[in-house]
């Protein structure tokens, strides 16, 4: 029999001989036949869709094992180029039913609506009747919006459905649906009541539009109470982004004068803002009027740019003087800023990423240009995912 002796990236097995084995965790043995022997680092799956749904690859795996993934994911891309952390933080795990945004499609198939996420690689819907990713103040709706959108939805439509949970309520937000016509406007309002929404919007040919707003969708970032605008990017889990903050104030430490790039509604802003003056820029005019509003609103006045850098990164002349610099890119990484970082030698950044490999990339030139990667935290907060994020101080040299 051949040992399975790591994960590969997207969650395959992977023995001692090379093979790749769907469905195997490290400890598991393969069979001659292909048969799998368990092993001590496999789990009974919590969800009956597991293997179906492709919210989840990894449900299969021991806690020990999903730290031991996760840290690899990171570790093995900085390893390939050389480059290895002066220290490692333990892995953090975001816990069970602690999902609070998520993005799901809802289609209609005879008669019935069917909500969830897409089987793993294709394009099918998985109906989900349960979740224990997700937040059970999400899952709740889960049936009351099959009976709303069976009412409202057209035949062979396809709807966009992202909700997250905020300090009113649930925002949600119905992507591919117009409500102009008075009965549609008015079961929207109705359902929002109901089932105590803090908004609901929609998305059609004209951009997003809120229907109704009961109450006020906000989450408090740094204890400063920020009003979402619709759709705005928010950190998946509470706990996830409770670790990643953590992360960046202690690498920040100190510093007096702190950029914040692709700062969004200040998740990281917002708690800099206690010792530091921030400047903070994105590409997201809503979200960084937001951020503008409460800072001001809290007596925390921050410096704001709209800035879509990476087409106008901000140039090394503009972050001379600076003490830190946080970034958080999308998932393609953040190349042009961060060659500006570089040249304008800042003493730290503090790097948060969503995709190792463009982490990497980003690494290998902060570090050819005379960077040290000293820490990195690494973070699961997409539990049972291969999809993980990590937060990583890098001092100059």
């Amino acid at each position: 029999m051949s040992e399975i002796v790591r994960l590969a990236a997207r969650g395959d097995g992977v023995s001692a001989d090379g093979r790749f084995v769907p469905g195997a965790v490290p400890g598991d043995r393969v069979a001659p036949d292909g048969s799998i022997v368990p092993g001590p680092g496999r789990v009974r799956p919590p969800c009956r869709h597991f293997g179906i749904c492709g919210g989840c690859q990894l449900q299969h795996a021991s806690e020990p094992v999903l730290a031991e993934f996760t840290a690899a994911r990171i570790l093995e891309p900085l390893r390939r180029l050389g480059i290895a952390p002066r220290e490692v933080r333990p892995v953090h795990l975001s816990p069970p039913f602690s999902r609070r945004r998520a993005s799901l499609r809802a289609v209609r198939r005879e008669g019935r609506v069917l909500l969830g996420f897409n089987a793993e690689g294709t394009h099918q819907l998985v109906d989900l009747g349960m979740c224990p990713v997700l937040a059970p103040e999400l899952f709740a709706l889960f049936a009351p919006l099959r009976a709303l959108l069976a009412d409202i939805m057209p035949p062979r439509a396809v709807v966009g459905v992202t909700m997250a949970t905020t300090d009113g309520g649930v925002d949600l937000l119905l992507s591919n649906l117009a409500a102009e016509a008075l009965p549609v406007v008015e079961a929207l309002t109705r359902f929002a009541e109901a089932q105590g929404l803090a908004r609901l919007s929609v998305e059609g040919p004209f951009g997003i539009e809120t229907v109704v707003a009961p109450k006020t969708p906000s989450v408090t970032l740094g204890g400063v109470p920020v009003t979402l605008p619709p759709g705005a990017f928010l950190q998946a889990t509470a706990d996830g982004e409770a670790a990643l903050v953590a992360a960046v104030l202690e690498g920040a430490a100190g510093a007096r004068r702190v950029a914040d790039l692709f700062c969004g509604v200040g998740t990281f802003a917002l708690p800099l803002l206690r010792g530091a003056r921030v400047l903070a820029a994105d590409a997201s005019g809503p979200a960084v009027a937001a951020l503008a509003r409460a800072a001001q609103a809290a007596g925390r006045p921050v410096e704001t740019q709209h800035r879509d850098l990476f087409r106008r990164p901000l140039a090394a002349a503009e972050l001379r003087g600076l003490e830190a610099v946080v970034i958080d890119p999308p998932r393609s990484g953040a190349a042009a800023q961060t060659a500006e970082i570089a040249a304008a030698r800042v003493p730290v950044v503090m790097a948060v990423s969503c995709n190792p490999a463009t982490f990497a990339r980003d690494a290998e030139r902060l570090v050819a240009a005379g960077y040290g990667l000293e820490t990195l935290w690494p973070v699961a907060q997409f539990r049972w995912s291969t999809h993980v994020e990590l937060a990583a101080r890098f001092c100059l040299r």
